[in-house]
């Protein structure tokens, strides 16, 4: 009684609607960043399927390159790959290997169209291998004990040099001294300062990206447009967080796409696939940049 002459009745009410109105909009909330989150997974996912489908082309297309030019399509004696500590190990070996002035050639090979005629005669009957390879560090010896391939993270200029050992700089394989590495994606960007393995500092953001269009609402070209402009934003933001990195010596990895953007300030740039937050995102860009690929021929 008291209530409906102070008005109260009505404004119990009122709020009772507010809260349920408030509660259906939070759960609409909750069902929109929930198919975000689906979504940009999914277009991870893609994007994964993209590269391996990219490397899967190559591959095929290199053999059907042989074949057409005669080149027997040999397997590999054996490929593995090495990081951490097994790959110290790996390059400790090869560090190891000393014959007489002469026998061993090392060359760093990055076209395997086009392989240098030592290089072709040194690994004889093999070399469609280190063209398979490439691009590589090749390694053999003149007797034809042994022969590798090793990918190179950092890669030096192209040479060939015939020596009693294995040239070998470990900076080209290994995490050394002070450097940063970036991963970059169109909706994603973390930066690690290193030295060597270890990360001393710490920096990372996601952006919204649209991941795709909907029936209604916008065209399909405003749409493209829209989610440009944001990929642009999203980049700009990335520069700008790089120019205030304390290292000089930069290494970014990340979408094949946005890699261009990076080039001129980067000493390194390689396309790897990385999902998750941008910390898990960049431990998993780590390994994988840091892996060297060894093939035996």
């Amino acid at each position: 009684m008291l209530d409906d002459l102070l008005g109260r009745t009505e404004l119990k009410a009122r709020i009772e609607e507010l809260e349920e109105e408030n509660h259906h909009l939070q759960q609409q909330l909750d069902a929109e960043q929930e198919r975000r989150a689906d979504a940009v997974t999914e277009r991870q996912r893609a994007e994964e399927r993209v590269n391996r489908l990219e490397d899967r082309v190559t591959e095929l297309e290199d053999r059907v390159e042989r074949l057409q030019s005669g080149e027997a399509d040999i397997p590999f004696r054996s490929e593995r790959r090495f990081r951490g500590e097994r790959l110290d190990e790996l390059l400790s070996r090869l560090e190891a290997v000393e014959t007489e002035p002469e026998g061993v050639l090392t060359a760093y090979v990055t076209d395997g169209h086009d392989l240098p005629d030592a290089v072709r005669e040194a690994f004889g009957d093999r070399a469609p291998l280190v063209s398979r390879a490439a691009p590589c560090l090749a390694v053999t010896d003149d007797f034809g004990l042994f022969g590798a391939c090793l990918s190179v993270p950092r890669a030096p200029d192209p040479f060939i040099q015939w020596g009693g050992d294995v040239r070998l700089d470990r900076t080209w394989l290994q995490p050394t001294g002070e450097y940063t590495l970036a991963l970059v994606r169109s909706d994603l960007f973390a930066m690690g300062v290193y030295d060597g393995r270890e990360r001393t500092a710490f920096h990372g953001f996601d952006s919204d990206l649209k991941s795709q269009h909907s029936k209604g609402g916008f065209s399909q070209s405003r749409f493209e447009r829209l989610r440009d402009e944001q990929i642009a934003n999203h980049l700009d933001r990335c520069q700008a967080a790089l120019e205030e990195r304390p290292t000089g010596r930069l290494v970014v990895v990340g979408e094949r796409t946005v890699l261009d953007a990076f080039e001129e300030a980067a000493d390194v740039t390689a396309a790897v696939s990385a999902s998750g937050d941008p910390e898990d995102a960049l431990d998993a860009a780590f390994d994988s940049f840091w892996t060297v690929r060894f093939q035996s021929v």
